[in-house]
């Protein structure tokens, strides 16, 4: 069996179309959410729920993907403070190493059942761009060891299906980030055929019974389909 990410910014139909997918696909399929969002996980490490729920207290919110490269950070001035955030940063890099090779224990569990494993989201496709991709001299030191681990040591989706559509279509959907973020994310995930050798784009643009229809075309022909093949894949990819 195998593996097929269904990635693309927020508010493209990545878990509804992945649901409809579990459900209506003829062969065994299991859903599984690859996200940083512990509200829409289905599968999560106790450590991460308790972190979430403590940061809920707090007021505090994260979305599906890692945040905006392009938004401002303010750093603390004293000593002390530097060193707590030092700390803080390097407890959240252990919970999310753990997090990520706990989940794909879990989908290799799956495998080994004889089931197709649907991913909403993947962590090698989100932090892609920020994580391994990025400037080296940019990336915190946490950042440089999460993308040596994504880049080395963690299982890429066999089959990247992209839903794809415009951003202010996304933005009417769902209304999360702004317009330019959501483009900008789309661009992340177009750069993904360098790095995975079966890529797919579907327009989402489209009716959800048309979208549906056509990956369950292509996941049923996988991989035979020779159309699937990304020929550019790893040619010129920082992660080849």
């Amino acid at each position: 069996m195998f593996t097929v990410a269904m990635i693309g910014p927020d508010g493209v139909g990545k878990t509804t179309v992945s649901r409809q997918l579990e459900a209506t696909l003829p062969m065994r399929a299991k859903y599984v959410y690859m996200g940083v969002n512990l509200d829409a996980s289905n599968v999560a490490l106790p450590t991460s729920r308790l972190i979430h729920a403590f940061r809920k207290l707090l007021g505090r919110k994260h979305s599906g993907g890692p945040r905006d490269r392009n938004e401002a950070t303010t750093q603390p001035t004293k000593v002390a403070q530097r060193a707590v955030r030092r700390a803080r940063r390097g407890l959240r890099l252990v919970n999310t190493l753990a997090e990520e090779t706990y989940r794909q224990l879990v989908i290799r569990w799956y495998l080994f059942r004889g089931v197709v494993v649907l991913l909403d989201r993947d962590f090698f496709v989100d932090f892609y761009a920020y994580d391994i991709c990025s400037d080296a001299q940019s990336r915190t030191l946490a950042q440089r060891i999460h993308g040596f681990y994504l880049k080395h040591l963690y299982r890429r989706p066999d089959l990247v299906i992209c839903l794809d559509a415009k951003g202010e279509t996304m933005f009417a959907r769902k209304g999360e980030g702004t317009v330019d973020l959501l483009n900008r994310r789309r661009q992340d995930y177009q750069d993904l055929r360098k790095a995975v050798r079966y890529f797919y784009e579907i327009d989402a643009d489209r009716p959800l019974c048309e979208v549906i229809a056509d990956a369950t075309q292509r996941i049923c022909r996988f991989p035979t389909d020779e159309l699937t093949t990304n020929s550019t894949a790893n040619s010129s990819s920082c992660v080849s």
